[in-house]
This record gives C-alpha cells, sequence and structure tokens, in this order.
C-alpha cells in the first residue's frame, strides 16, 4: 500500500487528478450547508452577469436562480450517478466475465455472445431507450447507465482470468480439488483487480458524461438540478447569457478530466512495469 501511495504520489497526472477530485468531492458534500436553500429558488433577477452581485458571484438563469448553487447541487448529482452507476456495471459485469473465463466453453460462448450482444447497440441510444421507458428519475439514470457500461467490464475481466488460469498458484488449488467458486474469489479475482480499478475510473467519468448528455436532453430527474440540465437551459440564450452554459461546462470539463487524469495515476501505480516499458 505504501509503493502504491508513492508511486501514486509521484504522478503529476494522478496528483492533478486527486485535487480535482478532492474538490468535487468537497464541494458537493460541504456547499449545501452554504447554500441552504433549493436550488430552484429564484433569488434575484434573470440574467444577473457574473462578479457583478456579490450574492450571487456566478450570476443567474433566466428564472433568476443562482448558478453557483446549481454547480454546487449538479455536483451532487453528477458524482453520485458516476459512482453508483460504476458499481452496478461492476456487480453485473465482474461475475459475468470471470464466469466466462473460468468455464469455458458453451458457457463462455452464450456469455460472450450476450455481452457482444450489448456492445453492437449504441451505449448512448439505448441509455436513452432505458429511461424514457423507465421514466426519467435518478434510480433510471443510474439503472440505465449501469446496464449499459458494464460489457467492457465483462470482457476484461474474463481476459484476466484467462490468463491467470494458467499460473502455477491456480493450477495447484485445481489439483488440490477446490471448488471454482472458491477459485475465483481467492486466487483469481485479487490479482485481476488492478486493471478493472483502472477501468472502474475511467467509467465514472463516462458516467458523468452519459448523465450530463440525458439532462441536457431533457432526460433528467426533474427533480434534481445537474450539470448536464444547466447547459441545456442555457443553451438557447448562450449569446446573451454566456456564463449560464460555460460554467457547468467547465465543471464536466474538469470532473471528466481528474477522473481520466486519476486512472493514468492508477495505471502508473498497479502496473508500474507496463508504464515504464511504455515510457
Amino acid at each position: 500500500m505504501k509503493q502504491f501511495w508513492r508511486t501514486m504520489l509521484r504522478s503529476p497526472s494522478g496528483i492533478i487528478g486527486l485535487i480535482i477530485l478532492v474538490l468535487a468531492i468537497v464541494i458537493a458534500v460541504a456547499g449545501p450547508f452554504y447554500f441552504p436553500n433549493s436550488p430552484w429558488r429564484m433569488v434575484q433577477r434573470p440574467f444577473v452577469p457574473p462578479f457583478t452581485v456579490a450574492k450571487v458571484p456566478l450570476g443567474t438563469d433566466a428564472l433568476g436562480r443562482d448558478v453557483l448553487a446549481g454547480l454546487i447541487f449538479g455536483a451532487r448529482v453528477s458524482l453520485l450517478v458516476g459512482l453508483v452507476s460504476t458499481l452496478v456495471a461492476l456487480v453485473v459485469g465482474v461475475p459475468l466475465g470471470a464466469i466466462a473465463g473460468d468455464f469455458g466453453g458453451r458457457i463462455d460462448d452464450a456469455l460472450m455472445r450476450f455481452t457482444e450482444f450489448f456492445q453492437t447497440i449504441p451505449s448512448f441510444a439505448l441509455a436513452i431507450v432505458l429511461v424514457a421507458i423507465l421514466q426519467p428519475s435518478i434510480y433510471s439514470i443510474v439503472a440505465a447507465i449501469g446496464l449499459v457500461s458494464w460489457p467492457p467490464v465483462a470482457r476484461l475481466v474474463r481476459g484476466e482470468v484467462l490468463s491467470l488460469r494458467t499460473r502455477e498458484y491456480v493450477q495447484a488449488a485445481i489439483v488440490t480439488g477446490q471448488s471454482n467458486a472458491w477459485i475465483i474469489w481467492r486466487e483469481i479475482l485479487p490479482n485481476a483487480l488492478s486493471p478493472v480499478i483502472v477501468l472502474a475510473s475511467l467509467m465514472v467519468a463516462t458516467a458523468i458524461l452519459l448523465e450530463s448528455s440525458l439532462s441536457f436532453l431533457g432526460l433528467g430527474d426533474p427533480n434534481l438540478i445537474s450539470w448536464g440540465y444547466m447547459v441545456g437551459a442555457g443553451r438557447t440564450v448562450i449569446r446573451q447569457a454566456w456564463w449560464i452554459t460555460v460554467f457547468p461546462g467547465v465543471a464536466i470539463l474538469l470532473s471528466v478530466l481528474g477522473l481520466n487524469l486519476i486512472g493514468e495515476g492508477l495505471n502508473d501505480a498497479l502496473n508500474p512495469r507496463l508504464s515504464r516499458e511504455g515510457r
């Protein structure tokens, strides 16, 4: 663990990504204490420019709502959707990939064909259909993003399992008569976690983009303000009030950038040999 953090903190991309992520989490957690009122509340006249009124430092939107309050509450939605939907994808993808790689044969073929079926459908289009069918809400968005995100996890885990099954310690467990479930849980998955963790960090960023895109199209939770909704709400008046769209857009950009940088840092820390070869 010490070696992991030492390598992680030596990576410039990892440090920058961690700083961005920590700031986003602090804003999402502590922000509502400074803005106890609803972000939907009208606090000033519409289209107040940023940095002109101290009460609304980032200005107001077309209905007089505080843009800064919307950014803070939107951070909670984006991070929540990103993390939970990634967990859903891992819960679905990891067991399927492990079973396919360990059992092989017809089970492997059936599970991989099932996975390929999901991959033939564009993720964003499938997410739109699922959210529209289930009715837009935070739960349907998380479920939809999780269901379209698990195929890469399953394929990655399957590949890792196929590689690790040839190792001596796994063969020794097979010879001693250990069950497949025990071998997968105790011998294979712990050694396959490194690439899965790196992929998960990138999936959180993708999930934030998907949620923002759905909200931009009006398929977000109508009871929760989000960055995508703010971008969509301000697109029709972007020439008159650029800040309504630009500030949440920058928030999305920084969050996704930070998570991708963390993914690079995790790759350097968890796979130091591969990162050295890449250089």
